[in-house]
């Protein structure tokens, strides 16, 4: 079934080792804020163009996360990687020149310093650019008041919470993982989406109830 476009968020950040626990943090704070997560990573299916993919995924999501702080070369080939600021760009055009629901599209960008994006990609001046400083706590806490605030929902605690209920849910992670006969390292897109969906469900989010719900 198709996920819902006013609760789900595109996440466009690196995939490698080095951003993992960023990208984890981050995962876990939309999925906890009650928002379905969507990312290049979710299909594997080698018979779909990555591109036609991305573009899909796009379409079907109101909210973007896009983390542009990843400007080093590569160790291989000398060149940069202009993938984050690619799918940006065609979000940023989606919203611009698409139709309906597509209007209403959001995002957030991030990069390890606030204004760095001035030196590689000024023409996104304008846009509110957050920064993580490269810390997955910073980037859960900038994500869970950026969620809280757009959408309106009363029913989104502040990002110190959020972040306590992540660092409880990694003391357990890795007895899951073992009942699993995973281990944290081996764990896919799917796996993570999944492991923290059902310690979620198992570990809601209370409220007084004063509380209103939007």
């Amino acid at each position: 079934m198709k996920p819902e476009y006013s609760k789900s968020v595109f996440i466009n950040c690196p995939f490698d080792e080095e951003y993992l626990s960023i990208f984890r943090a981050i995962t876990f704070a939309v999925i906890d804020c009650g928002f379905i997560v969507r990312c290049a990573n979710e299909m594997s299916d080698s018979s779909e163009v990555r591109i036609d993919k991305i573009v899909k995924i796009i379409s079907e999501c109101k909210y973007g996360i896009h983390d542009i702080s990843r400007t080093e070369l590569d160790r291989e080939t000398n060149l940069p990687r202009f993938n984050m600021p690619f799918e940006l760009g065609m979000f940023l055009g989606a919203k611009r020149f698409g139709k309906s629901e597509q209007k209403t599209k959001v995002c957030l960008v991030l990069d390890r310093e606030r204004y760095r994006y001035h030196a590689f990609i000024s023409d996104i001046a304008g846009q509110d650019i957050k920064s993580h400083e490269n810390n997955d706590s910073k980037a859960l806490k900038v994500v869970t008041d950026w969620l809280r605030y757009l959408s309106g929902r009363k029913t989104i605690p502040g990002g110190t919470e959020i972040l306590e209920r992540y660092r409880l849910f990694n003391l357990k992670l890795p007895g899951v993982c073992e009942e699993l006969r995973l281990t944290i390292e081996e764990m896919a897109f799917f796996d993570y989406t999944n492991i923290v969906s059902i310690w979620l469900r198992d570990n809601p989010l209370l409220y007084p109830k004063s509380t209103l719900r939007s």
